[in-house]
């Protein structure tokens, strides 16, 4: 397993959260590929801890599906089954209705613009093929219904499932599809701005159900 030149810096009052973040962004990141077996030691020593928050952080990352773990034999990267890829689409589109519902009274103009900043930026990402800063605007325009709305439940299970679907977001806007999200997120931050939010939560779900649930 080759280890990437750099070292994180890792939070040491947050350490367990901190090595599982970093662990589930190089595979979602493609630094670690399908079928690479993880070795624990060689983690630990990347990431400067003990290997206790490594064996804790691989197993969040089997429960969920980026990595498939057989005791006593290895540990490795999986590779997402077009199963997974819909079953995780379908519980983060779900998790995002309900935030939007439950946020849309308390959002306030502050929330709306930081929105609206962020489908701006995105828009310049797509057009310019900038993956990255597509999905880095992206999360941060869905980011605040769910900060407002403040469900450690609902935050918690999209910080488990929505790093499944990034393989499927990356297809969508490397291609015009992406030009799509565009025209939805408008929609989604008008009836936000309009205090409709059963409307705006539909658009919310129907942004992610609208994901390619295919595999690479």
């Amino acid at each position: 397993m080759p280890i990437p030149r750099n070292t994180p810096v890792i939070d040491r009052h947050l350490l367990r959260d901190s090595v599982y973040h970093h662990l589930r962004d190089a595979i979602v990141h493609g630094v670690f590929a399908p079928g690479e077996q993880l070795r624990d030691m060689e983690l630990a020593t990347w990431l400067g801890v003990s290997r206790t928050p490594v064996r804790e952080a691989m197993l969040r990352l089997a429960d969920a599906g980026l990595v498939e773990a057989r005791p006593g034999r290895s540990t490795t990267v999986s590779s997402l089954a077009l199963r997974d890829v819909r079953d995780a689409r379908d519980v983060v589109a779900a998790m995002h209705e309900v935030a939007v519902r439950e946020a849309v009274a308390s959002l306030t103009e502050a929330d709306l613009d930081a929105m609206r900043a962020a489908n701006r930026r995105f828009r310049a990402a797509v057009e310019r093929g900038d993956v990255e800063e597509a999905l880095r605007a992206d999360d941060d325009l869905h980011a605040v219904p769910v900060a407002v709305v403040a469900n450690r439940a609902l935050a918690t299970v999209l910080d488990q499932f929505t790093p499944v679907l990034r393989r499927a977001e990356r297809l969508r806007f490397s291609t015009l599809g992406g030009r799509a999200s565009i025209a939805r997120h408008d929609e989604l931050i008008r009836l936000c701005a309009a205090g409709d939010a059963e409307k705006a939560a539909v658009v919310a779900f129907d942004t992610w159900r609208s994901l390619p649930a295919t595999e690479e």
